[in-house]
This record gives C-alpha cells, structure tokens and sequence, in this order.
C-alpha cells in the first residue's frame, strides 16, 4: 500500500483507529494504540503514525501529556466523523475488535504497569526508577541508584519479574507505626536507665 494512492483504504485505516478509541474508556499511549491496531490489523507502523497525525491535526484525536507520557483520546468531533463514516469498515475488523480488544487491553496493561529502567551517570554511580502505573498513572514510584551496573540491572531485573511481592513489602515497611511501637527490650532499657 502506498501511503498516497488508495483513498479508500486510507479512510479505512483512519477509520479504524477511531473506532478503537472510541471503545476505550481512557486515552492510551502511542505504542499501546499501535499494539491494538496491529493486533487487528498489520498496518505497518509508519503509515500508522501518519494516519494518527493527520487525525491528530484535524482534531478527531486529541494529544496530551500526563506524567511524561503522550495520550490519545477521541474528540467530540471524531466521534461524529466516526458516526458518518463507520460504515466503510469492514465487519470482520469491527467484529475482531469488539471480542478481542478487552484481552488486547489487558495484556497491554499489564505490560505497561511495571516499569524499571537504570540511567548511567558514571561507570561508579546509576540511577534507578521503578514504578508501577495503572491507567496511565503513577501509583507506586521508588527512585534509587546502584554503585555499579551489575547492580542497576539486578535491582531493575527483580523489579520487573517480582514486583508484586517487593511491593507489598515495601508498603508494609512504610506504614510500620515506628514511632509508637516499644518492644520489652526498649522498656526494659528504658527502666534500667531510671535507676
């Protein structure tokens, strides 16, 4: 497919990513949009950020940023145009994106929800982010760094394999009352100091 010859596939293609926006509840990433298209469709990827543009700049999709990240989300008037013009989509696509889009979703989602990267900053000194992101929010965010990349790569490596388990431990730690808590020792010491 050329991106200029076809106008009738290339409404299709513009179509298409409409139609899935609009069966969103939330807006989406770029990569996350892309990974449902193609999983509907194998639209090659440049033509798709073309398509996605030009929707952008006729105001179909509205583009914002929240939390260092680009989201997508149908407009008013995409959902219009989207009336007018759903028709010309076939009815296998629109079938394959009604029964798969909520599998589609989830696995994207839990792809997306644990996130860990290390940035160099010499060869003695790494930091590290590990996050967890629901619905395209911070909900858990622990920055730290390492004294070596071996380091960096262990901690960002258990984070993305374990997770679920460092995190509750680490919520348990850090809702540990502390402060009010005496153990018999800390009394027993406090009662010998008296004497």
């Amino acid at each position: 497919m050329k991106l200029t010859s076809d106008s009738e596939t290339l409404a299709e293609n513009k179509v298409l990513i409409l139609y899935i926006l609009y069966h969103l509840n939330d807006a989406i990433t770029n990569n996350n949009l892309y990974q449902i298209v193609i999983d509907v469709d194998n639209m090659n990827y440049f033509y798709f950020q073309q398509f996605l543009l030009d929707l952008v700049d006729n105001n179909y999709v509205m583009r914002y940023e929240q939390e260092k990240n680009t989201l997508y989300k149908i407009t008013d008037r995409g959902k219009q145009t989207l009336e007018l013009t759903e028709d010309i989509l076939p009815g296998i696509i629109k079938l394959k994106i009604d029964t798969n889009l909520a599998s589609t979703l989830e696995e994207v989602s839990d792809e997306n929800s644990i996130i860990a990267e290390y940035t160099p900053k010499n060869e003695n000194y790494y930091n590290i982010t590990c996050k967890i992101v629901e619905k395209n929010e911070t909900i858990f965010e622990i920055k730290t760094f390492a004294g070596s990349r071996e380091q960096a790569k262990q901690i960002v490596d258990n984070w993305k394999a374990c997770a679920n388990q460092i995190y509750p431990k680490l919520i348990e730690t850090l809702t540990k009352d502390y402060l009010g808590q005496h153990t018999d020792t800390d009394v027993n010491d406090l009662n010998v100091n008296k004497k």
